[in-house]
């Protein structure tokens, strides 16, 4: 999908640089030519002639190289490409980015491109959610620079978050978003997409809540890509540790109901996508204070049923969008499971997500990895697709509603 376009791929100065070998070699596998930039501290965790032997490229990493001036110049150099990408992009990178700063050659070259730029960030967690960080995250999303990532899990330095650049075939899939199709019609030009994301937090007490266990990554990555698709997007998120996808409208929400609420006020939508995980039940009542652990039985905890937002709005009759998704998790029978959910919710699709499989949805017994292997359940039969990355899903789930709603007036 990437034939005849060029990257320029920026490796900063991370631990995570040894993905950018991978990252290139997926990116050669898609057809792309990939000219590369080492920035100094790049050259600590991965060699120019690594880097070059995969790219089969010359590799640039100096300012004031009088060879490489004369033969191409950072000034042609940023412009020869069809986008720049920055992996990982560290927190210095993406400092001296927000900054405009031109102290070597990939920062000036970053200064200098006319070309779009897409950034896949890489730092230790507390770097990542520093205000400073934030911030410049804030000036480059206002500058018009794209991002993909950063994951969450386990890092190098020990600790456990947000941080962990996004893996090879999600940076390849996001290159591909940001260059196929340029300048032809956005399948959703004109439509508005209201998406829920993320878990809801019902509280027991100040301290306590009921939750499950879910990321917000894929809502979030279908949100992108609706917006991808021209669509105006509403995102109502539970609490997630991920940032909102640029170019959409976030409404942050904690509890069933008060998600309910902002669905109900961002209609009409074109097509609502349920993709949030939201507590069945919540506590009758909350505790004004923290519930103490006493030396007799345990506390009981009466529960309420939550309200379906699904079935909510599938069944609503004045203002109900075109079409209605909802999401299912299973681990056993699938297709009968979520056909019967399809009819007792009244929606036009469910997607459900096979989570007993390895790699997708629970790995382990924890919800938040990085594909998902789901299946299309209509009135017209079940469509398997296979496992892949969940901006891969998010992108081909688009697509199909697109093609769906091709007939809308």
């Amino acid at each position: 999908m990437l034939h005849g376009k060029t990257i320029l791929l920026i490796i900063g100065g991370g631990i995570a640089a040894y993905k950018s070998l991978e990252l290139i070699r997926e990116l050669k596998k898609r057809g792309a030519g990939v000219r590369c930039i080492l920035t100094k501290a790049a050259t600590q965790f991965v060699t120019p002639l690594s880097v070059a032997a995969l790219s089969g490229e010359k590799v640039y990493d100096d300012l004031f190289s009088l060879t490489d001036e004369v033969e191409m110049g950072h000034i042609q150099l940023s412009r020869s490409a069809d986008l720049l990408v920055v992996a990982p992009a560290t927190a210095d990178l993406m400092a001296r980015m927000a900054q405009g700063q031109a102290g070597d050659l990939a920062a000036t070259t970053l200064l200098a491109t006319d070309k779009r730029v897409l950034i896949a960030p890489a730092m230790n967690v507390r770097m990542w959610n520093h205000p400073a960080t934030q911030r410049n995250l804030a000036v480059l999303k206002g500058d018009g620079v794209s991002m993909v990532g950063p994951n969450e899990g386990d890092m190098a330095c020990g600790e456990y978050g947000p941080g962990r650049m996004a893996e090879p075939a999600e940076i390849a899939a996001a290159i591909e978003a940001e260059l196929v199709g340029q300048g032809a019609p956005k399948p959703l030009a004109g439509r508005h997409v209201l998406v829920t994301s993320g878990p809801t937090h019902e509280p027991i007490d100040p301290v306590r809540y009921i939750a499950n266990r879910s990321s917000g990554k894929q809502g979030h990555a279908i949100a992108a890509a609706a917006a991808a698709a021209g669509a105006r997007v509403t995102l109502v998120s539970g609490p997630v540790a991920i940032p909102a996808p640029a170019g959409v409208t976030l409404v942050p929400v904690e509890t069933a109901r008060q998600m309910l609420s902002a669905v109900e006020a961002a209609l009409p939508a074109d097509i609502a996508i349920f993709a949030a995980a939201v507590a069945d039940w919540r506590a009758a009542s909350e505790a004004g204070g923290k519930i103490k652990k006493g030396s007799g039985a345990a506390p009981a905890l009466s529960l309420v049923e939550n309200p379906d937002i699904l079935a909510t709005i599938a069944r609503r009759g004045s203002g109900r969008p075109a079409l209605v998704v909802g999401f299912a998790a299973e681990t056993e029978k699938l297709a009968e499971h979520a056909t019967a959910k399809l009819a007792r919710k009244g929606c036009d699709l469910i997607v459900a997500n096979d989570v007993s499989l390895s790699g997708s949805g629970i790995a382990g017994g924890v919800m938040g990895s990085e594909a998902n292997a789901v299946h299309l359940v209509s009135s017209s039969g079940v469509v398997s697709w296979p496992v892949m990355s969940k901006d891969e899903v998010a992108a081909r789930l688009i697509a199909h509603l697109a093609a769906l709603g091709a007939d809308w007036t």
